[in-house]
């Protein structure tokens, strides 16, 4: 017998990894989203409740992420079924961590799985990323990718969409400081050029293969010096208050890496071990404090599988 009512899980993610904008991310273990979808016996798509966003959020689910991914699914397998959803914004908006991707996330794995896992999660993502269009404008990748995927992931092409897994050969632990501050992806995307310099483009593409052949060797080092930004990030950095300050202490307390999560105002550091991301995320905090802003800090492994569901009945 088919289940008719389902809960699952999206992980917050890390999109653009630096030198990757739109074709790069990952997922981290925690913070993240959850959802509860209930079949319905009409065809109507329900948003039932909404709890965490301080009522900030559309319940009308032509308009909100979770809404918009179930009816693209169904739409895609030209079927009628109709559900209740409930969504439980564990991420805060406008933070940098994917928070449109994981309730878009979840919503599809959901929905997927009551209606008998009829697509991959290779196939959903493309509905994820319909979701991403209605909450800022672009129907990038790079966050729905990883959320439902898990790992770290390539978005090697958008036409037609064409995403690979990169194999990590050693543990890499991530650490997210989320300080309290919103910064709207559409706005984020707004200030960027629309044009790059070809010495950028040519910096840009060797701190992507770097990247790539740092995660599946590994070597540390040749992970530190790819995890470099000269498009997006120098431009969004001004959001962030001491970014480059920040940088300079997690780089020095002994992050591979540091940069912006997705549009931001989060960031990220990765490193090569729990006891040292633990420590990275400390500084961080403690530097964020000397601008009089609140951080949160998230610690966890490269999350290998990304949403999943976590009951049923």
């Amino acid at each position: 017998m088919k289940s008719k009512s389902i809960r699952a899980f999206a992980p917050a993610t890390v999109a653009n990894v630096c030198c990757g904008f739109d074709i790069l991310g990952f997922a981290v273990d925690t913070p993240g989203d959850e959802v509860v979808l209930t079949l319905r016996d009409d065809d109507e798509i329900n948003m039932l409740a909404i709890h965490g966003d301080e009522g900030r959020l559309p319940l009308d689910s032509t308009k909100n992420t979770a809404g918009v991914a179930v009816k693209s699914l169904l739409k895609r397998l030209g079927s009628s079924q109709g559900v209740d959803i409930e969504l439980f914004k564990n991420l805060p908006l406008g933070s940098g961590m994917g928070s449109s991707a994981a309730s878009g996330a979840a919503a599809l794995v959901a929905m997927n799985y009551l209606l008998g896992n009829p697509l991959t999660r290779e196939a959903l993502v493309e509905h994820a990323m319909e979701s991403e269009r209605v909450a800022c404008g672009s129907a990038h990748a790079d966050n729905v990718a990883p959320c439902i995927l898990g790992g770290f992931v390539l978005v090697r092409e958008y036409h037609p969409l064409d995403i690979i897994k990169i194999p990590i050969a050693h543990d890499l632990f991530c650490t997210l400081v989320h300080p309290h501050l919103e910064l709207k992806t559409e706005d984020s995307r707004k200030v960027l050029k629309p044009t790059v310099p070809l010495k950028d483009a040519i910096t840009q593409s060797g701190n992507i293969a770097g990247l790539m052949l740092g995660l599946m060797l590994p070597d540390f080092k040749l992970i530190g010096r790819s995890l470099k930004d000269v498009i997006a990030e120098p431009i969004r950095s001004v959001f962030i208050p001491g970014f480059n300050l920040l940088r300079t202490k997690a780089i020095e307390g002994g992050a591979l890496g540091f940069g912006i999560s997705g549009s931001g105002p989060t960031v990220f550091a990765i490193s090569a071990d729990h006891e040292n991301a633990l420590a990275v995320g400390k500084i961080i905090k403690s530097q964020f404090a000397n601008y009089k802003l609140e951080a949160d800090v998230f610690v966890s492994k490269i999350n290998m599988e990304g949403a999943r569901i976590v009951e049923n009945s």
